[in-house]
C-alpha cells in the first residue's frame, strides 16, 4: 500500500505563524553546516515575520482595512525598525505594559541582530560563531515575546547545533 505524500503549503499561502517556524526550521540546518551568516538572516528574518504577525492581529482587532491596506502599511514600514517604530509601538502605545514590553524586546541585542542581517544581505558581511549564537538568542526572545500574546503556547525550537 503506497502511503500519501504530505501535501506542503506554499510559503506565500502561510500564515505569519507557519512563515515564522519555516524559517526557523531552516536556521537549524544551517547551523548544523556552520552557515553562520545565513542562520542570522532566517532569525532576524522570522524576527520581522513576527513583527508583521502584531501588526495584522493588532490592526484586524481594530480597524476594518482590507489585506491591501495593511500590506501597504508594512511596505511602508519598511524593515523591522520600521515595523516597530512606524507601527507596533504606535499602536501599543494606549496598552501600556504591552508598550513597555515591546519596546524592552526591541532593545539593543535585537537592533544589532537586525543591523548584523542588514550588513549580511545588503553589504556581503560575515558573521562568526560567536556572534551568531548572541544575535539569534536575541532574536528568539524577540520572536517568543511578540508572538506569544496572540499564541500563547507558542515556542521556537533549540535553534541546534550553535
Amino acid at each position: 500500500m503506497a502511503t500519501k505524500a504530505k501535501k506542503t503549503i506554499s510559503y506565500a499561502d502561510r500564515s505569519e505563524i507557519e512563515k515564522v517556524n519555516s524559517q526557523w526550521r531552516k536556521l537549524s540546518g544551517l547551523n548544523t553546516r556552520r552557515e553562520w551568516s545565513a542562520a542570522v538572516v532566517r532569525a532576524a528574518t522570522a524576527a520581522e515575520l513576527a513583527a508583521t504577525l502584531v501588526i495584522r492581529k493588532e490592526l484586524s482587532s481594530r480597524t476594518d482595512f482590507d489585506d491591501a491596506m495593511v500590506n501597504s502599511l508594512l511596505i511602508w514600514a519598511n524593515g523591522l525598525d520600521g515595523k516597530v517604530n512606524r507601527l507596533i509601538l504606535p499602536l501599543l502605545k494606549n496598552q501600556p505594559k504591552r508598550h513597555k514590553a515591546a519596546s524592552k524586546l526591541y532593545g539593543d541585542a535585537m537592533k544589532k541582530a537586525s543591523r548584523k542581517r542588514n550588513e549580511i544581505v545588503h553589504g556581503g558581511h560575515f558573521c562568526s560563531k560567536n556572534e551568531a549564537v548572541t544575535l539569534i538568542a536575541a532574536c528568539k526572545t524577540f520572536v517568543e515575546g511578540m508572538v506569544t500574546p496572540y499564541h500563547e503556547d507558542f515556542e521556537l525550537s533549540d535553534p541546534g547545533s550553535l
